[in-house]
């Protein structure tokens, strides 16, 4: 997926300074993403560590990480659920269509009618499966995850929700066609949460802790408000022009909250090894950082210049404006 602040650029370099701080066998150890967004980075270290645990407050984000990171064994017979799926007459009259679709009248284009309905009509066979006990959970998650980025490849926005385009799109226009999530299979179990940063702190525990979280303003339960519906499949009435749902407001969003909620947090890990992804765009700067992570032990910095995701595809990427610097803040604690 295109995602706001995706570390999958960086993952690898993340990776490299993790190793040179921690050592490279990390066999032995625990690995925490607390804010892990898509799981990208729980996904690189899924296969050097003992133990991944990933949290993020979204709800899609907990069905992403529910497949990539605690999903570890074969599943049996999953591609034949995927086959099925394909396969199913459309419903005409499920809530994506109805609510997100220029066909049902409402005003909104996310996605083509047709795609509406096969979206549809795919949530509510998943559903219908989970329910009736014929999948249990690790089918249930693999089978939306594969949903949630299937739909979102044939979105009709400018990558973000927060807005729909007035015309399809070429990639919008095409036919949705289910594709598997595949996930990293080995041995060791992993946890997945969706909860809230700050309260899940207070109850885990482990080696290193990675930190991604929002660096500004921007929510990102408004900016992918559709992919928690299609998620969540519940009953609400959409509110505005696009549609949305009540949302979540994260206090790392809040200039007059970020740097309370950012202290208790590392005040209350307890991990040996603190790291904490941010950028030069961010609410708090280099110094506000360092000021509150060296209170708890030796701190450092490292730092990396790239090209940032850029929701506007028409922009010249080349442009010195796009490019963006990445700090990696190391804490021993």
């Amino acid at each position: 997926m295109n995602y706001i602040g995706s570390k999958l650029k960086l993952s690898s370099w993340i990776e490299e300074e993790v190793k040179k701080v921690v050592g490279d066998d990390l066999s032995e150890k625990v690995f925490c993403d607390l804010f892990a967004g898509t799981g990208i980075v729980g996904r690189t270290f899924k296969k050097d560590v003992k133990q991944v645990i990933a949290n993020d407050l979204e709800y899609y984000s907990f069905v992403l990480n529910k497949n990539y990171i605690e999903n570890h064994e074969e599943i049996e017979d999953k591609e034949k659920y995927i086959e099925t799926l394909n396969s199913l007459p459309l419903l005409e009259n499920g809530f994506i269509y109805q609510n997100y679709c220029l066909g049902s009248e409402s005003g909104r284009q996310y996605f083509s009618d047709e795609n509406g309905k096969k979206i549809d009509t795919m949530r509510v066979q998943i559903e219908e499966w989970y329910q009736a006990k014929e999948i249990g959970d690790d089918l249930y998650y693999f089978l939306l995850s594969s949903l949630i980025e299937s739909a979102d490849k044939v979105a009709n926005t400018a990558s973000v929700y927060g807005a729909f385009l007035k015309h399809l799109k070429k990639s919008a226009s095409k036919e949705l066609i289910l594709k598997p999530a595949h996930f990293l299979k080995n041995e060791n179990t992993h946890q997945v949460f969706n909860k809230d940063s700050n309260e899940l702190i207070k109850e885990i525990s482990g080696d290193i802790l990675y930190l991604d979280p929002p660096y500004n303003q921007r929510q990102y339960s408004s900016n992918y408000h559709l992919l928690n519906t299609i998620a969540q499949y519940d009953d609400f009435t959409p509110k505005g022009k696009t549609g949305l749902r009540e949302y979540n407001r994260s206090d790392y969003c809040k200039k007059n909250e970020v740097h309370k909620s950012f202290e208790e947090l590392i005040k209350n890990a307890q991990f040996k090894y603190i790291f904490l992804s941010y950028n030069n765009e961010g609410l708090m700067s280099v110094d506000d950082v360092q000021n509150i992570m060296q209170k708890y032990g030796e701190y450092s910095l490292q730092t990396k210049e790239y090209q940032r995701f850029k929701a506007d595809k028409t922009e010249n990427r080349n442009h010195k404006a796009d490019k963006t610097f990445e700090y990696l803040h190391i804490l021993r604690k």
